[in-house]
């Protein structure tokens, strides 16, 4: 099964905890997002002030993890414990966020 958006961005998260400032390829490869799409989410997560653009040297441009996206992960974290994600929450989940979408 794919992963959902929503894990896609955790573990893009977590790859910037772990080391930072990282490129766009750098992203892509350790937090295995298929290389047409993580712009899209390092968008995403820039507007909700998750991760940051971050410069690397003069010309390239990084991401790194923000004091409210290292909060967010660890409230993720956090809900995981109290409550884990079973199968079947998964399929009813996938199911009504595509009857949103319809």
């Amino acid at each position: 099964m794919p992963r959902s958006k929503l894990e896609m961005y955790v573990d893009i998260l977590k790859v910037l905890r772990q080391k930072r400032p990282l490129k766009l390829t750098e992203i892509m490869y350790k937090s295995d997002v298929s290389f047409t799409i993580p712009k899209e989410h390092l968008d995403f997560l820039i507007k909700q002030g998750l991760i940051e653009d971050h410069p690397i040297g003069e010309v390239r441009v990084g991401f790194a993890i923000t004091q409210k996206g290292i909060a967010m992960l660890k409230y993720l974290h956090e809900l995981k414990q109290e409550r884990p994600i079973v199968e079947e929450d998964r399929k009813q989940a996938t199911i009504s966020h595509n009857n949103v979408l319809e």
